[in-house]
């Protein structure tokens, strides 16, 4: 991935986690999914009073591209709004590690600090049907 494609990427997350509706943690989370065709598709945590109704950001992003078709991702940018670094949770692992074992997750901390990993690596022996 290009410098200037992470740049995207990473400020497409930030812009969606100002865009997070989380009424009830507080915790903002935005993320952006690059597809292999080069589009980014962005998403943020939803919480609703019915808690089992709430989505993650990853998981928005990733409805989403679907939506339009895309299949293939090779990274995600995840912003939130803590000091540390925050992994997608392992529901979100599971469903992006469906589509690239191999994607590229950036870490994004309300301090703008980045830290890259690779998905498959924080989700040793993921469920595959």
């Amino acid at each position: 991935m290009t410098k200037s494609t992470e740049a995207r990427l990473i400020k497409t997350a930030l812009k969606a986690l100002k865009n997070s509706y989380s009424r009830h943690s507080g915790f903002k989370v935005g993320s952006a999914l690059l597809s292999k065709a080069g589009k980014i598709y962005p998403g943020t945590n939803v919480e609703f009073d019915a808690f089992s109704l709430t989505v993650c950001a990853e998981r928005s992003a990733l409805f989403g591209a679907i939506t339009h078709g895309a299949r293939k991702f090779p990274a995600i940018a995840v912003a939130t709004s803590s000091e540390e670094f925050v992994y997608p949770c392992g529901l979100c692992r599971q469903a992006l590690v469906e589509f690239n074992p191999n994607m590229e997750v950036i870490l994004i901390n309300s301090k703008n600090k980045v830290k890259k990993i690779i998905l498959k690596d924080i989700i040793p022996n993921y469920f595959k049907l």
